[in-house]
This record gives structure tokens, C-alpha cells and sequence, in this order.
């Protein structure tokens, strides 16, 4: 037997790596950017207490009481008993952020170990610790922390300990929610089978697991923490005179906040700049650690998809198309990186025709798709070139409003998860009203009656009983019909389907391609049909467009495709679709992998996998060309008869 030399892993990325990607996510956020670094400014500063020429926070003068900021030898003035205020706020600072951070390293290690212990082990200990941490959270928690600095006596570290006790119940709670996922996962049954003990496992596999949560938890919480402490200063329950801290401070200014104010103003601000600071950087922590939040733009996206694109093309007047793509380019851009999505995509749909958008995941069929009615999430994704005309009017140059008017009424998208896109909380009957009442106005009786027609209409039985279930209640096919559903319910002239019948088994799939097929001939719909499968494309679709790395590498008339593909990767991609009943033939995989979005090659981008690639197909961009009428394929080699006879 011979031996297959497996790939070797890619190592993984050096602490210095991990740190740079880390440092790179973080400042994507310019408001986190800006609180690290006031935050950072205010610990230098406070850290250089000892060594900067600061007067003595103790001494007092009273012949200098109530000197205002910018008197001689004192910037910020004094306080009521004479001492400099600049001395004290800084040395104030700098034990107000050593409470506020120990006080939070107390709590996330005892709430945490809670948390933990109480998650993974379950059953009675689990009960016994949550019980008991219910217990704490029913108290206000700034009165438990007063009653406990009242039995403990006043003190700024029994104003730590008094903290840090009532948010232990924060982190108990966070972590125990994580702790009790993971422990069900398939790596911890593992970890079991191999001998490991409890105290192991949950060392080796869950601990890992949560730190980035307790590190999100952690710096989104500091902040309050210091202003915990602070109020209990303020109360005269934390610091003790003469020591200064920023609560203190404060309270001792409170008595002269109207004759002079400077000596309340300033160590407020402290506190201001300093919560302020730590919330915006444990905002950045957690979005640059939190693996749902890192690929994506840590803004919220613009109502339409930004368009960036340096001149309009013209679009000759096609009076028989409802829908014209023209040269389309949709990018990502993503700091310095640039991912070229779509790569000049042209096609037409007329009225009552069907067209599919075939092509491996990741080609740019559903970013060209979600570009025709500005769905793109921007940032990080911009239309950055081409035109999109719908009954001719150009749709990138519509104004958000006059696309949200197109949206759901004119042109509707039937999405592949209905389960994701149907909202949790609302009866399906509910929702296709509320998708006919934001384009119509009429009455919520009218609209109802409308939406159990909608559902007879897509043959779902008891349809006005049904309307009362809510999408958890209802089957996937049963649920990807009140997807058509809502979609046909304003009448639409355009339908964009994205993979609809992915997560079906078979007998579904086939009776959602026939509802689709006979609402088509029923109403004229045009329909732009997503799909990896060819056997979708042979039972619905009139016209077929395969893609490729963001290009279109062959159009034509789905049969003629079908029968006679003339790009390798048509061909490639139809050779690996099994036939029933057709007898003994190869099924062979592509081999290799499409390229990067931000390495496409200079010349054509299937050539890598391609077994007729010559020096030519590397040299420039292949032209889209037509064989015959209604035909076009990119390539410089196509496929003859022979070709396709030697896959057979």
C-alpha cells in the first residue's frame, strides 16, 4: 500500500502575529482608539506621580484657601484647607484606579470561579451556588455594598472588598451561561474519554474557552467599579481623610460647589474622563476579540450600499429587460485590504424569465445578488463601479427612501435560512401583514386576510390556523414557503431567490421549484435563482450565468449549457454532478482552490485549476465572447465535442 503525504498544517500565528491582528481589529474603532489613549494618557500620568514636581497632597496652608485654577504655584488651585489640587487629583487618580481595577480582578476571579464550577459540574452545586448568588442580587446592589462597608467599618479597602462582593454575581451569572455551552460540547466528551479528571478539563479545555469572555467582561466593567468606589468615598465611606482619591475629592468639594466650583469640577472631570476612557476601550476589547464582530465593520451599516464608483456608465436602451447589470464591481474594503467581490458582472433579465446564477460558494453570486437593491452591508462593502438599471431607472443613483420603497414591493429576495430571517417573536401571519401594510396602507383585518390568502396560495394546509404559528412551530419547507410567501405578497415584478432550497431534503426542494415554477407562468414573475445545483438549473431556469471569482464565465440558454458547456469549469463543475441510471462515468473533484479575493490573478482565475491552461490564459483579462446568439463564454480555449466526449 502506498502512503499519502498528507498537507501539513499552516502553523500557527506567533504571539507577535495574534498581537499585531489584535492591534490592527482595535483601531478600526476610532472611538475605542481614542478612549485607549486618553485612558493611557491619564495611567502615565498618574504612574509619574512619584517622580514629577508635584507640591505635597498633605500640606495644608490655610492663607492659600480657595486659590482659583492658574493661580502662581498653584495650576488647578486649592481646596478648602489650602493643599494644591493638582497634587492631589494626580495622586488621587492614580488610588482610584488601583481600587477600581483590583476591586474588578477580585470580583472576575471569585465570580468566575463560580461561574465555572457551577456550570460544568451542574446538578445540586449548580443549584446551590446560583440560589445563593440570586440571593445577593436581590439587594440593591450601592445598598449591599453600604451595609457591607458599614459592618466591615469605613475604609477605601473595605470599600474594595464591598465592590468587588456585589458584582461577583455579575461574572458568576456571564460565565456560568458560557460554561454550561461548552461543557455539552463534543471536545469535553473527548477530553472525558481520555482519562482526564474534572479539575483537568476544566484547566485544559473550558478555561481557555472563556478568558476572552472574561477579559470582555472585565473591561466593560471596570469603569463602574471606579465610580462604585468613588460614591462610597463621596459618602465618606471609602477613603479616609487626609489620603486622597477622586470620591473624596469631591465630597470634600460638595459644601463649596457654588462659591467655588473648581473644587467639585475638576476631580468630577477626572471621574468622567476616566469612565469614559475605560468604557470606550472595553468597547474595542470586545469587538476586536469577539470572533462574530472581527470580519466585519464595527459601525453600524449604512441604510443602502455605499457607492463609490468614478463615472456612470451609459447602459443602451434595452426595452425588453426588467432588470440590466452593466460591468457591476463590488468590493470590501477592509483597511488596507481590498477584496474584489464582483469583477464586472453584466446580465439582463426580462419579464416572466428565469435566470440562474450557478457557481461554487464564494464566487460573488450572492454579493451581486444583494447589490442589486443596496443590501450590501456597508461598511466594509461599496459598489465601486458599473450600473444597475430596474424598468430603467438607475438604481445606484435612488436615494435610501426610494429603494426602501422598491424593496419587498417591486423586488423581493426569498433568502436560503427563513428560520434566520422570519422574526422569533412574531406569528407568521403577523409578519407577511406587516410586509403588505409597509407598502399599502390598509387595514390590519385586510392585510391579515391577504397574508392567509398568500398562504393558500403556496399550498400550505390549514392556512388560517397556521397563520398563527410562530416559525419555530413550523417545518423548513413549511417555513421556506412563508418565505415565498412574504415575498409575493406585494405583487412583485422581480424575485431574487438565494439558494431557497439548500437545506431541504429532496422532496421539499421539488415542491418548492414547482410552487416557483407555476407562480412564474402564473404572474409573469422574472426570477433571478441562486444555486450551486445543476439540477435546479435544469427544471426552473430558461437562461443560466455560471460564475467565477466574481466574474460571469459563461451565459446562454440553460439546455444548450447543460448539453454542451463551453468553459472548463462549466464542464469541471457539471462532471461532478451524479446521474442516475446514466451508467459507469468518473465524478472528480476540481482540484485546487478558487483564489483570494484580494489575489485574483492578472489573467483568467480559473487557470490555476484548469487542465488547458496555457501561457496565454496568464498573460491579461479574457474577454467575455459570443460563440453563437445568446452564448458567451471567457475563455481563450473552450471546450469542442471532443473535449466534452473524453469527460463522458
Amino acid at each position: 500500500m502506498t502512503e499519502t503525504a498528507l498537507p501539513a498544517s499552516p502553523p500557527k500565528p506567533s504571539a507577535a502575529a495574534r498581537a499585531g491582528t489584535f492591534l490592527r481589529l482595535f483601531a478600526r474603532n476610532r472611538m475605542a482608539a481614542f478612549g485607549g489613549g486618553l485612558l493611557a494618557l491619564i495611567l502615565l500620568v498618574a504612574l509619574a506621580a512619584p517622580i514629577l514636581p508635584l507640591q505635597d497632597p498633605f500640606a495644608q496652608d490655610t492663607t492659600q484657601r480657595f486659590l482659583r485654577p492658574f493661580s502662581e504655584g498653584h495650576w488647578l488651585g486649592t481646596d478648602h484647607l489650602g493643599r494644591d489640587l493638582l497634587s492631589r487629583l494626580i495622586w488621587g487618580t492614580q488610588l482610584s484606579l488601583l481600587v477600581g481595577v483590583s476591586a474588578t480582578l477580585l470580583a472576575a476571579l471569585a465570580g468566575s470561579t463560580l461561574g465555572v464550577v457551577a456550570g460544568f459540574l451542574g446538578g445540586r452545586i449548580d443549584n446551590v451556588i446560583m440560589r445563593s448568588v440570586d440571593t445577593v442580587m436581590a439587594f440593591p446592589y450601592i445598598l449591599l455594598a453600604l451595609a457591607i462597608v458599614a459592618a466591615l467599618g469605613p475604609g477605601l479597602v473595605n470599600a474594595l472588598i464591598a465592590v468587588a462582593v456585589v458584582n461577583i454575581p455579575f461574572f458568576a451569572r456571564n460565565i456560568r451561561g458560557v460554561t454550561v455551552t461548552l461543557a455539552n460540547k463534543e471536545f469535553v466528551d473527548a477530553a472525558r474519554l481520555s482519562g482526564m479528571g474534572d479539575t483537568r478539563i476544566i484547566a485544559s479545555e473550558i478555561v481557555p474557552n472563556i478568558l476572552p469572555v472574561i477579559v470582555i467582561a472585565m473591561s466593560t466593567t471596570v469603569g463602574w467599579m471606579i465610580l462604585e468606589t468613588a460614591g462610597l468615598s463621596f459618602l465618606g465611606l471609602g477613603s479616609q481623610p487626609p489620603v486622597p482619591d477622586l470620591g473624596s475629592m469631591l465630597g470634600e468639594g460638595r459644601n463649596a460647589l457654588i462659591s467655588h466650583p473648581h473644587t467639585s469640577i475638576i476631580p468630577g472631570l477626572m471621574i468622567f474622563a476616566i469612565v469614559i476612557g475605560v468604557n470606550l476601550l472595553g468597547d474595542g476589547i470586545r469587538d476586536a476579540l469577539d470572533p462574530r464582530l472581527r470580519s466585519g465593520a464595527l459601525t453600524r451599516p449604512l441604510p443602502a450600499t455605499l457607492v463609490d464608483r468614478a463615472e456612470t456608465p451609459a447602459i443602451a436602451a434595452k426595452p425588453d429587460a426588467l432588470l440590466s447589470l452593466e460591468d457591476l464591481r463590488v468590493e470590501f474594503r477592509l483597511g488596507r485590504r481590498t477584496l474584489k467581490a464582483v469583477n464586472g458582472v453584466s446580465l439582463d433579465i426580462a419579464p416572466g424569465e428565469c435566470l440562474g446564477l450557478i457557481g461554487e460558494s464564494g464566487s460573488g453570486k450572492s454579493v451581486t445578488a444583494l447589490s442589486v437593491m443596496g443590501l450590501v452591508a456597508s461598511p466594509p462593502g461599496v459598489i465601486a463601479g458599473g450600473a444597475l438599471r430596474f424598468q430603467g431607472r438607475d438604481l445606484l443613483a435612488m436615494k435610501p427612501g426610494e429603494l426602501r420603497r422598491l424593496r419587498g414591493d417591486k423586488v423581493a429576495y426569498i433568502f436560503q435560512d427563513p428560520l434566520a430571517t422570519l422574526h422569533p417573536l412574531y406569528r407568521i401571519g403577523e409578519q407577511i401583514a406587516e410586509a403588505i401594510r409597509v407598502h399599502h396602507p390598509v387595514p390590519q383585518a385586510e392585510a391579515m386576510a391577504r397574508a392567509v390568502a398568500l398562504l393558500k396560495q403556496v399550498r400550505i394546509p390549514n392556512a388560517k390556523s397556521r397563520a398563527g404559528n410562530y416559525p419555530h412551530e413550523l417545518s423548513g419547507g413549511m417555513r421556506q414557503r412563508v418565505g415565498i410567501a412574504m415575498a409575493l405578497a406585494n405583487e412583485p415584478e422581480l424575485i431574487i431567490a438565494d439558494e431557497p432550497t439548500t437545506a431541504l431534503d429532496v422532496t421539499v426542494q421539488a415542491q418548492i421549484l414547482k410552487l416557483l415554477e407555476d407562480l412564474r407562468r402564473e404572474r409573469g414573475l422574472a426570477i433571478l435563482f441562486i444555486t450551486h445545483d445543476f439540477g435546479v438549473v435544469a427544471q426552473l431556469c430558461d437562461r443560466v450565468a455560471v460564475m467565477y471569482a466574481g466574474e460571469i464565465v459563461e451565459s446562454g440558454p440553460a439546455q444548450a449549457i447543460l448539453d454542451a458547456p463551453a468553459h472548463p469549469y462549466t464542464r469541471r463543475l457539471i462532471a461532478c454532478v451524479p446521474e442516475l441510471g446514466g451508467g459507469r462515468r468518473t465524478l472528480a473533484a476540481i482540484p485546487g482552490l478558487p483564489p483570494g479575493a484580494d489575489d485574483l490573478p492578472q489573467g483568467c482565475a480559473f487557470a490555476p485549476r484548469c487542465d488547458k491552461a496555457q501561457a496565454a490564459c496568464r498573460a491579461g483579462r479574457v474577454a467575455l465572447t459570443g460563440q453563437e446568439p445568446g452564448r458567451g463564454v471567457r475563455c481563450l480555449f473552450p471546450e469542442t465535442a471532443e473535449d466534452r466526449t473524453e469527460t463522458a
